[in-house]
Order: C-alpha cells, then sequence, then structure tokens
C-alpha cells in the first residue's frame, strides 16, 4: 500500500501549528538571551558550553528527525489484506479527509475502492464489489454522509461549484447561467468515478442543501438516465417546471423549512437574490405529476413539527416525498448547528440524511427503468 507523505506533513502542520509556534518562540527567545549574556565583544561558539545544544540544536534536531520519519514512513508500507466480501478497515495516524484529497491508495496491481474517514478508518473494498454512490453537496461535517458511509459501505463524492463572487455556487439552477458546464462536469465526475472503482452504476444518488439542491434537481432532468434518486434540502428552485417535463420519472425525496428566509417555502424572491424560486408544495405536486404519481396523498406525522407527505402509485415506483419541517430554517435537519440568527433553526426532530439513505435504498435505475417501460 502506497501513500504521499505530504498529507501527513501537512497534517502536522494543521494539528500542532500552535506547537511550532510556540517552538519558533521559545528558540527565538532562547537566542536572544544568550545573545544578552555575553560579555561585551565575545562571540557565540559551539565549544563555548553545552547549553547552546540543549537549548537550540536538539529541539531543532528533534523536528527535523520527525518529519524524515513521517516523510520515509509515510511513503510506502505492508499491508496484508485478502479479497473479501466486506471492506477491510485499518487504523492510520491521525489524518482528515482534507489532507488526503485526491491522493490515490494502490496495493500492488490490484484495484481497490478507499474511502477515508474522519474516524481515522480506511475503508478497502476488493475488486469485484459494486458500491452504491451518494452525491451530496453538503459539508461532510454538518451532513453527516461519512459517518453513514462507513456505516453502510458506501462512497460519498463532495463536487464543488465554481467560485463565483467568493460563493461557491452552481450556475446551471439558473436560467442562462453555464447549465452545460455544470452538467457535463458532473457527467465527466461519474464517468472517472466508474473507470477508477467498483461503483453501481444504477445506484448514484445526488443530494444537496440550497443551490445543492437546486442542482440535485438539475441533473435529475439532464442526467436522468444516470441518477437513480434524488434528495433535497431547502432547494432553491429558479428554473420553470416546464423546462424538465419530458425526462423519466426520477424517485425525489425533500425537506424544506416554512421559516425558510433565503429559499421561501411558499415561493417568491427573497432578500438574497433577485431570481424568485418555486413555491415548494408546488413544487412536489409538479413532480408528482411528472412521476405520473396518482391523485391521492398520505401525510403522517414524524413529530410535532415534521410532517411528511407521500404521493403514491408513482409509475415505475418513483415516489415523492415532502418533508415540511414547521418553523424550520434554511438548514439541515438532524445536521450539525448553522447561525440560526442567520439561517433560522435547524430541527432535530429528523434526521434529513438518514431519511435519504433509506429512501435512496428502495431506487434502483435499472428497476425504475423497466417498471417505467412496463407502465408506458
Amino acid at each position: 500500500m502506497r501513500s504521499p507523505a505530504a498529507p501527513f506533513a501537512w497534517e502536522f502542520r494543521r494539528r500542532h501549528r500552535w506547537g511550532l509556534a510556540a517552538l519558533t518562540l521559545y528558540l527565538a527567545v532562547l537566542g536572544t538571551l544568550r545573545l544578552l549574556v555575553l560579555e561585551p565583544g565575545e562571540r557565540v561558539t559551539l565549544d563555548h558550553d553545552w547549553s547552546f545544544a540543549l537549548v537550540v540544536v536538539v529541539p531543532l534536531g528533534s523536528t527535523f528527525m520527525y518529519f524524515l520519519a513521517v516523510f520515509s514512513f509515510g511513503h510506502a508500507g505492508d499491508l496484508a489484506a485478502r479479497h473479501s466480501i466486506y471492506p477491510a478497515r485499518m487504523f492510520t495516524l491521525p489524518l482528515t479527509n482534507a489532507a488526503l484529497a485526491g491522493w490515490p491508495m494502490l496495493y500492488g496491481s490490484a484495484a481497490m475502492t478507499v474511502l477515508w474517514l474522519v474516524t481515522r478508518l480506511l475503508a478497502v473494498w476488493p475488486s469485484g464489489v459494486d458500491i452504491p454512490v451518494v452525491w451530496p453537496a453538503l459539508q461532510r461535517d454538518i451532513s453527516g454522509w461519512n459517518r453513514l458511509a462507513d456505516r453502510h459501505g458506501f462512497i460519498v463524492v463532495y463536487p464543488s461549484g465554481l467560485d463565483v463572487g467568493g460563493i461557491r455556487d452552481w450556475r446551471a439552477i439558473r436560467p442562462g447561467k453555464g447549465l452545460t458546464k455544470d452538467v457535463r462536469f458532473i457527467s465527466d465526475l461519474i464517468d472517472d468515478l466508474e473507470k477508477a472503482y467498483n461503483i453501481d452504476p444504477t445506484r448514484i444518488y445526488t443530494n444537496g442543501l440550497s443551490n445543492g439542491g437546486g442542482m440535485a434537481f438539475v441533473l435529475s432532468c439532464t442526467l436522468s438516465g444516470r441518477i437513480a434518486a434524488v434528495g433535497m434540502v431547502a432547494a432553491a428552485h429558479y428554473l420553470p417546471w416546464s423546462w424538465s417535463t419530458d425526462h423519466r420519472p426520477v424517485p425525489m425525496i425533500s425537506f424544506h423549512g416554512t421559516a425558510d428566509s433565503i429559499a421561501l417555502y411558499e415561493g417568491g424572491t427573497s432578500w438574497l437574490g433577485p431570481e424568485p424560486s418555486a413555491d415548494v408544495s408546488e413544487r412536489a405536486a409538479n413532480w408528482a405529476r411528472r412521476n405520473r404519481c396518482g391523485p391521492d396523498t398520505v401525510e403522517s406525522m414524524v413529530a410535532a413539527e415534521v410532517t411528511p407527505r407521500d404521493y403514491v402509485d408513482c409509475a415505475g415506483d418513483a415516489a415523492v416525498v415532502l418533508f415540511t419541517i414547521h418553523g424550520g430554517g434554511h438548514t439541515w435537519p438532524g445536521g450539525g448547528p448553522l447561525p440560526e440568527w442567520f439561517l433560522g433553526p435547524t430541527s432535530s426532530s429528523v434526521d434529513a440524511t438518514r431519511q435519504m439513505w433509506t429512501f435512496f435504498r428502495e431506487h434502483r435505475l435499472r428497476e425504475a427503468q423497466s417498471a417505467a417501460r412496463a407502465a408506458q
């Protein structure tokens, strides 16, 4: 198994930045004091006494040896592994996903799928095992997708839109704003994943928050032959609904707060931007019509402030579910805390990530396609 040395050094600097700063200050102060106690005209020499080596050379040498060891052992290591239908798990040095982003892990000539986890575990899947892929457009520490991926064994991919005016944004969610480039980027990314890993092409899902939710809607229309199901949280919808009427039914689960001041539940223009968004209930009803669902809906109550609405008897079993979070803000239900003064309350009565994964597991692309063809 091979891994790059650079992430280890990066991680050391990130985790121990205050220690390194203290060491630098320590050496600077000691050096200054050493010069202050010298007699006029006296110069520092290595044979002056052994205290200079003790207070300066030893800390510098220790730091140098640490980095030398990190770069040496981080370059290559041996791994005893065997083929299995279950992922192998190994403890690693304290690393974060950011430290290893983009770095491949190889074991001889064998192709293995690798997932770095915040829990410092490395999940290695053997060749020949199909793995579902989930596409969250939200940071892992807010949504909690990594923890769920570790438990159920799927790959999580975090694509990001372009930086526009200091804000990461998917331009495809607005009329005439670079739709082709954003969609092509995601399509090419799926191609690369299929070449590099043993992903299951019938179980690729997309989900996101705000603009990411809007991008999930765009992908359900433009890549409906590749996306098995869609999840949206506080989704920003700016494209007209007629834009998506000619595409296959795609299962959808959505979460939206009635106190969302950015992507308004009733639709319309918010304080954040000039484009009006669609009414959430109307959008769900339109999606149900797109999926050729029956006229009846089933409403239940998860908690006092959470009301799910299920559209039933949909073509190809392409279900549509809307979770209304009464009093919820522009946040991820059950997720990490966000500034309430700016985005509104975060509901803890329902876990959007777990609900999505339960929903996703019920839908495969080929099953939806074959059922839809049979219904025509």
